[in-house]
């Protein structure tokens, strides 16, 4: 029986150098299509999600804080108490005070509506600086007070502006006060929503429309260790506010709002790309084994005489199975690694050139977005891998009904 196993692998697997058989060839280009489209598909939702999160926290943060809507005084007070209180929480990772006001640009020509904006905290410079298009990031350690400003691409070209030039910028409260302010850096995110508004300068530009002092402002910009955590830091850090109103250990109720409240838009749109990436891999993974299950048929059915053969021989219906399901599985294993490869070095083409190009106004980003998770492929093949031994059993029965008599008779 030994013998003919050894006989049966040797004679399905095509020894002596034979070409592979038409089926065969179909559905090792089938699977290794199928996962490509799948590895494709997961690296460019998950390359969608990093570049939009990134977005969405880069105009806003992990976590905003400002003053309840109940309270008197709207504004933020980094008291010494709350800043103990903010730096004895584990999950914050950094924090600073922001000033965001309203205020007007205004050219000979035309004006424009504003939330003007201090640049201070690490994670917003860094954020513009991916970002720009033209000039540079102010420093503003050195001198505060300075009057250059970071504007969007879309302001830019609604006033008319360029790098270096000067405008004027309006705050209207109980008097006007304006100030002259220099185009340093422009940015294009190509988030219209955020880009139309958002300008931002220095703390003392702000500080001297506002008259807020230095340990003031009108939120306060938070940073967590985790952001796969932060629906529940952001519960967890509300609760701790909470409680120290209720003890009397600070003054005001604070409000915090997170990235995902405040782009909720967004991560919707989002996780209806993960919709579109379940029904993506179903086909294609129905498209694959239909394909294999086709190829192992024909495979049983052209090796039909040799089947009949070492049955005869001695082997049973269960080992001439196994024989048939590794050498499909062998196929399989051939397709998935051919598609890896190919698809693999387009994604590290794609993620370092940006070849593939997208509609910034629909998709929000100008290129393809490619994420590289080497863990979710390796899942993702190890379950391809699965499913097909699963789905290649059915089929293999056939060779059952496959009559050592009747194959001899026939020939």
């Amino acid at each position: 029986m030994n013998y003919a196993l050894y006989l049966g692998r040797r004679l399905a697997l095509g020894s002596g150098g034979r070409k592979a058989s038409p089926g065969v060839k179909v559905a090792t280009a089938a699977i290794a299509l199928s996962v490509a489209v799948m590895v494709a598909s997961i690296a460019i939702v998950l390359g969608f999600k990093r570049e939009i999160t990134d977005k969405v926290i880069g105009f806003t943060s992990h976590i905003v804080m400002t003053v309840s809507a109940g309270e008197d005084d709207n504004l933020i007070t980094l008291t010494p108490t709350l800043k103990k209180l903010l730096d004895s929480q584990e999950c914050i990772k950094d924090y600073s005070l922001q000033i965001s006001i309203p205020a007007i640009l205004k050219t000979p020509n035309d004006f424009k509506g504003i939330f003007l904006k201090t640049l201070e905290d690490k994670a917003t410079r860094e954020f513009l600086k991916s970002n720009l298009i033209s000039g540079q990031i102010p420093d503003y350690s050195q001198d505060s007070t300075r009057l250059d400003v970071v504007l969007s691409r879309m302001a830019a070209s609604q006033m008319g502006l360029k790098q270096d030039d000067k405008v004027d910028c309006y705050f209207i409260n109980d008097d006007v006060k304006v100030r002259r302010i220099k185009v340093a850096g422009i940015f294009d995110s190509h988030f219209d929503a955020y880009d139309d508004l958002m300008v931002y300068g220095s703390r003392g530009l702000s500080e001297a429309f506002t008259g807020l002092k230095p340990n003031q402002g009108s939120s306060i910009l938070i940073t967590t260790t985790d952001f796969n955590k932060l629906d529940d830091e952001t519960v967890y850090l509300q609760e701790t506010l909470d409680e120290a109103l209720a003890e009397g250990i600070l003054y005001k109720k604070y409000y915090l709002e997170n990235a995902h409240i405040q782009g909720a838009s967004y991560f919707l749109w989002l996780s209806m790309l993960d919709t579109n990436v379940i029904v993506v891999l179903t086909l294609m993974m129905i498209v694959g084994c239909v394909t294999l299950i086709s190829g192992m048929l024909t495979i049983i059915l052209d090796k039909k005489r040799f089947i009949g053969l070492i049955k005869a021989l001695g082997a049973s219906n269960g080992k001439v199975r196994q024989v048939f399901i590794y050498l499909a599985l062998r196929v399989a294993i051939l397709g998935m690694a051919i598609g890896n490869a190919l698809i693999l070095a387009g994604l590290l083409i794609q993620d370092k050139y940006h070849i593939f190009k997208l509609d910034a106004s629909s998709y929000y980003i100008d290129f393809v977005p490619v994420e590289i998770d080497w863990a979710a492929f390796g899942i993702l093949n190890a379950g391809v891998l699965v499913i097909v031994y699963l789905t290649l059993i059915f089929p293999s029965r056939i060779i059952s009904k496959i009559s050592p008599s009747e194959t001899m008779r026939s020939e």
